[in-house]
């Protein structure tokens, strides 16, 4: 989602709100500004589209000022347009805002017919003017906006500066995510570390109603109901370098790259080589007395939690429910206390996901989150933490973070077979060293880059595409599907391959072509008369398999990609390299922006 960076500094602020800015373009944006305090006045530049714009205005008319807060925005109320991006003003204030104001048509409307004039079509423009309809009444500004506060309902992230106030800034926090960063006479703003990492690694994060009043000595934070509190000081781990695409065209395809790295470094985190054995952090809970386990997350991560529910029924013998949050937590389901319930969000700040996670702790429920950002508000608000260390992800469309939360997923599945005694200790080294081979599998996988360029020609020239697969393999097919529609906007379905004669193969035609995920696992054989079933309809077949399967293949494909022979225990894993090669490909051909493709945010922080 949208992105916020604030700085109360010793020197010209502009240059480093548009430096925080770039470190957020990973979230996604359609527009970008930044605002500054110039001799009593607030002086603005805001530009539609890249944050090139923006350096270029800024070069035809520099900014001034040592206090001053930015802004890289994604639609929700008001297109992307120069007027509608941030930050937005009014005659004493600016302001940068992440989230919905849900009720911003009442309040617009009541400001209106107090005298303000709005300049844009978004919502977040009237808490510019709800702030400034209590100045005008000569109230202070941290009671000013402790009084709009009150007022706002909704998800927000907000910082503030005032015209006549260049000492400070007002930092506030309802869902989504901010931080607070410590320099020496200086103070920060950011919606997450890696706006600051350059600046500061000690960072504060505000609890979730909480508000802060900055200045460059420091900062007070004060909860909901405006009462003084203190909040933890945190080291972060995150490097100020920016993160470079090295050798690599687009980000996108430097982490698939990556992934061999990552899913080593996740798994050194919790396999012993010695005893073949994996060892989870700490928890404060013990998975034997667990009896049933919900997963709940979106997108990407809901089909890593799908394997899971595979992986845990399958080897734990442990019944598992599985939703997608954004249903979850209005279909508000009875929870029996003593439960399990696991939430998969690489950010760990998914506004649904983060929603259900706290309905659950109201339900007596066990919380575990996996994420990738060990600062995040999930890790933070869960009992007990798995973290993915896939590194910072640039590009929209997951890819490492997807490997690293099913290695850490398959990890948990074993460690959960044991505590249950559902697998005794001679498969539990199996299957550990299963996982222990599997970056060195992926890193064959990714030989195939140049042929799978080659079968994304094929893809490329579809309107639609089928991805098929049966057991762990149909989360693959789901995922598969999603990073097509992702990045390239060709229409993509991913059914459970048992499922073609219910419906979906009134598709199958020569112009559809149908990605087969197939390892020779005990359900090849039913996959194989799916594959049969397409080809007689005149589908061309893209198969994915290992040498064993392929050569069983009993009808010609138009492509096939051979995959090393791994236990099937962890062919997901290895089966979701080539799916994400495939979409990416196929997005470049199609002249697609792969790293931010239209519409989509890295880090969904609103419903």
């Amino acid at each position: 989602m949208c992105g916020i960076v604030g700085i109360i500094g010793k020197a010209e602020v502009a240059p480093l709100l548009v430096e925080g800015l770039k470190r957020l373009e990973y979230r996604g944006y359609d527009s970008a500004g930044i605002a500054t305090l110039v001799d009593g006045r607030i002086e603005r530049r805001r530009a539609e589209g890249k944050l090139a714009n923006l350096e270029a205005l800024l070069a035809e008319r520099p900014m001034g000022g040592r206090i001053g807060i930015g802004h890289t925005r994604w639609a929700t109320h008001g297109v992307p347009s120069e007027r509608n991006a941030h930050p937005h003003a009014g005659k004493r204030v600016a302001v940068v805002h992440n989230g919905i104001i849900e009720n911003f048509r009442e309040l617009k409307a009541e400001l209106a017919d107090a005298g303000h004039l709005f300049d844009s079509d978004t919502d977040s423009e009237a808490v510019v003017h709800l702030i400034d309809h209590y100045l005008d009444q000569g109230i202070a500004p941290a009671e000013a906006t402790a009084r709009a506060l009150r007022r706002l309902k909704g998800a927000f992230a907000l910082g503030i500066i005032f015209s006549d106030h260049p000492e400070l800034m007002i930092a506030a926090r309802q869902g989504s995510p901010l931080a607070v960063g410590y320099g020496e006479g200086e103070m920060y703003l950011g919606s997450d570390a890696l706006a600051l990492a350059p600046l500061t690694r000690k960072i504060t994060y505000l609890a979730d109603g909480d508000w802060a009043v900055v200045n460059a000595d420091g900062v007070a934070f004060r909860d909901r109901e405006g009462r003084l509190v203190n909040r933890e000081v945190r080291e972060s781990r995150l490097s100020g370098a920016l993160v470079g695409k090295g050798q690599y065209r687009h980000f996108m395809l430097k982490e698939i790259h990556e992934q061999p790295q990552v899913i080593g470094d996740t798994l050194a985190s919790m396999f012993n080589p010695a005893s073949r054995t994996i060892t989870l952090p700490d928890l404060p809970f013990d998975l034997a007395g667990v009896e049933r386990v919900a997963i709940i997350a979106c997108g990407t991560s809901y089909y890593a939690g799908l394997v899971a529910k595979y992986w845990i029924e399958t080897v734990a013998r442990v019944p598992v429910d599985i939703d997608v949050a954004s249903e979850f937590r209005y279909r508000a389901p009875p929870l029996r206390p003593g439960g399990l319930a696991i939430f998969i969000s690489q950010s760990g700040e998914t506004a649904d996901t983060l929603a259900a996670l706290r309905y659950c702790r109201e339900h007596g429920q066990h919380t575990l989150s996996l994420v990738n950002v060990p600062e995040s508000t999930m890790a933070r608000e869960s009992d007990g933490v798995l973290p993915t260390l896939a590194g910072p992800e640039i590009g929209v469309a997951s890819t490492k973070a997807f490997s690293t939360q099913l290695t850490v997923l398959a990890c948990l599945a074993i460690a959960f077979a044991r505590a249950n005694k559902a697998i005794d200790a001679a498969e539990e080294q199996h299957l550990s060293q299963a996982l222990a081979e599997v970056p060195a599998r992926v890193a064959e996988v990714l030989r195939h880059d140049e042929r799978m360029a080659d079968i994304a020609r094929l893809i490329a020239e579809a309107r639609d595409v089928l991805y098929l697969g049966r057991g762990s393999s149909f989360p693959i097919a789901m995922e598969g599907a999603l990073k097509l529609k992702e990045i390239s906007y060709i229409h993509a379905e991913g059914y459970p391959a048992g499922e073609m004669k219910h419906g979906p193969i009134a598709l199958i035609d020569p112009r559809v072509p149908v990605v087969v995920i197939a390892p020779s696992d005990r359900l090849y054989d039913k996959t194989l008369s799916n594959v049969q079933e397409v080809v007689a309809r005149g589908g061309r077949v893209v198969v994915l398999s290992d040498a064993p399967g392929l050569l069983e293949m009993p009808v010609p494909a138009v492509a096939e990609v051979e995959l090393p022979v791994v236990d099937p225990f962890v062919a997901p894993i290895l089966y979701a390299i080539p799916v994400q090669l495939l979409a990416y490909h196929a997005a470049v051909l199609r002249g697609c922006d792969v790293d931010r493709p239209r519409n989509l945010a890295k880090s969904v922080t609103v419903e």
